[in-house]
């Protein structure tokens, strides 16, 4: 395996920077409905997910019953503010053009707001519209379920033992691995907590890097590698 037959990159927390301004808002909403979770336990714990799947999660593990309308105010609220503050985070851009093989994006994010944070950050030509959504997939289902890195792949005519995926959260390195592809872990969203890179080794990264400039010389020096080897 010279080269990776595909590159995928999650986009919240490791292309844009709004992971943090997702994890507020919903720490906000819980509070308000008397959950209270502090950031870095809720993003250690969530990070990755869908608020949709956070909320069932709250429900079952504090005992507390959510509003249904709680969902809708999340994502409005996201919209307005990822729409107003977003950022690429620092070095993506060089990063994804140093992968001059094919690329994509796998995502739990729905589409619409897939291109509008990529657009807005300048990030959403490199990818030649090739951005895939877990709720658009047949399944529907969104991570830690493999199924959007397992259609991205088909999608892109790449062999999933032949794809590396940067993830930033427990939750998209644990479908990645189900999906039977190779992880890097990345750590440079200003979410990232003490002990995250430790939380993406133990779910299944093979490294963890914390500035994009790593990313090619991780990438050629994995690809030469094969877990099988040894």
């Amino acid at each position: 395996m010279p080269q990776p037959e595909l590159v995928i990159f999650d986009c919240d927390g490791v292309l844009v920077d709004s992971e943090i301004i997702a994890a507020r808002i919903d720490t906000e909403l819980l509070a308000e409905a008397g959950v209270e979770i502090e950031m870095e336990d809720f993003i250690s714990r969530y990070a990755g997910l869908t608020f949709k799947e956070i909320a069932l999660r709250v429900e079952k593990e504090y005992g507390v019953p959510l509003q249904a309308s709680i969902i809708d105010r999340s994502k409005k609220l996201l919209d307005e503010r990822l729409g107003r503050d977003v950022k690429a985070v620092d070095g993506a851009r060089a990063a994804v053009m140093s992968v001059a093989g094919p690329k994509c994006v796998c995502s739990n994010s729905p589409s619409e707001r897939l291109e509008a944070m990529l657009g807005r950050t300048g990030l959403l030509p490199l990818f030649s519209g090739n951005i895939f959504s877990a709720r658009a997939t047949p399944s529907g289902k969104p991570k830690p379920a493999p199924d959007v890195f397992l259609y991205g792949a088909e999608r892109m005519g790449a062999n999933p033992a032949n794809c590396f995926v940067v993830e930033d959260s427990v939750h998209g390195i644990t479908g990645a691995k189900a999906a039977g592809m190779r992880v890097i872990g990345f750590t440079g969203g200003a979410h990232s907590w003490p002990g995250h890179a430790d939380a993406l080794t133990e779910a299944g990264a093979e490294t963890v890097i914390r500035r994009w400039a790593d990313l090619p010389g991780v990438l050629a020096a994995l690809a030469m590698w094969s877990e099988d080897a040894g």
